[in-house]
């Protein structure tokens, strides 16, 4: 499905981080929508080097490219080798995905120097280029805040900091091109599943009850609210962003917060299982949102961005991609 009347053919495009979840989803929709369009997709893939809380470091994965058709490089954003390679090519539009994406990662140094210190160096590159950017900022930025529109950002772990960082860059940016930021609220679909541990919890979930376990929630998840958006209106988002009058830091989400209990009794109800659910304590209470609720007005109005699908219809749209999963990579194993 086309977001926009826009023509991408003939434009080149990358996507950084493109081996991950957003990016890799981004690369397959110009490879399906716009087959002439020269698409390259950057990413430092895995290496099963992790930080200190366990989890990866880069969860870019080979297995999101599989049938991808276009270039790939693979290199580091944070280093000036990378943009001297990338300046052999003239982007008309950068997709910038490539992040520390993980909220737990304590170490404020790495995260900086990935998210903010790159995000310039990219930032730079385009103005040469005159190429619209749309990069990826976070809910995160509005942390401990009941407001979810901008100006009312109070980030509450360096990641969401960094973020917020970003969206301050950019408007540095502003009068020299077209640099579009969306914050993300919890994505979730297709092409996740390499993220491990920090997957959305609609896939956690699934593959807990599709192993014949207990859902494992947290303590309180009836009252735990988070505005859940499928992966194919984050898309959406993304293409309209290259059609905004104006640059500008955007919410992406569906504007209808639920809570984590209401995942598990949706994929229950569709997978035709009744199990008691299992508790635990929270431990990131303090560094932990507990209600997002993304304010859409802007976006919609700004580039005309609607979202298509609720929770129920994300999960549903998602369950055949879930089921694969188990049997081939849970199960396969």
């Amino acid at each position: 499905m086309r977001y926009t009347q826009r023509d991408f053919n003939g434009a080149t495009i990358l996507i950084t981080g493109g081996a991950g979840f957003i990016g890799s989803n981004l690369a397959f929709y110009f490879q399906e929508n716009y087959p002439q369009a020269k698409v390259i997709v950057l990413d430092i893939f895995r290496t099963g080097e992790c930080f200190e809380n366990g989890n990866l470091k880069s969860f870019g994965h080979f297995k999101n490219l599989l049938g991808f058709k276009g270039s790939i490089l693979c290199a580091d954003i944070t280093k000036d080798e990378t943009y001297e390679m990338l300046r052999e090519y003239q982007f008309d539009y950068i997709f910038h995905q490539a992040a520390i994406s993980d909220t737990t990662v304590q170490n404020q140094s790495i995260m900086m120097e990935t998210n903010v210190n790159a995000f310039r160096s990219l930032l730079e590159m385009a103005v040469e280029m005159k190429a619209t950017v749309v990069y990826a900022s976070s809910a995160a930025t509005y942390g401990g805040s009941d407001t979810f529109q901008i100006g009312c950002e109070s980030p509450n772990n360096i990641y969401g900091f960094s973020k917020l960082m970003m969206d301050n860059l950019a408007v540095e940016y502003h009068t020299k091109i077209k640099v579009v930021g969306l914050r993300y609220f919890n994505v979730y679909g297709a092409r996740e599943f390499f993220k491990e541990k920090t997957a959305s919890m609609i896939l956690q979930f699934g593959l807990q009850l599709l192993s014949g376990k207990p859902a494992t929630l947290f303590e309180g998840s009836e009252k735990i609210l988070r505005d859940f958006i499928y992966i194919e209106d984050v898309i959406q988002a993304n293409i309209k962003a290259c059609d905004a009058q104006n640059s500008g830091v955007y919410n992406v989400g569906t504007a209808k917060a639920r809570s984590f209990q209401d995942i598990v009794h949706i994929l229950k109800e569709k997978l035709g299982i009744q199990r008691e659910d299992n508790y635990i304590p929270n431990p990131y209470i303090g560094s932990y949102q507990f209600f997002t609720e993304a304010n859409i007005e802007r976006t919609q109005e700004s580039l005309g961005y609607e979202p298509h699908f609720s929770l129920e219809d994300g999960i549903e749209a998602y369950l055949l991609e879930i089921k694969r999963l188990f049997q081939e990579e849970v199960r396969g194993k």
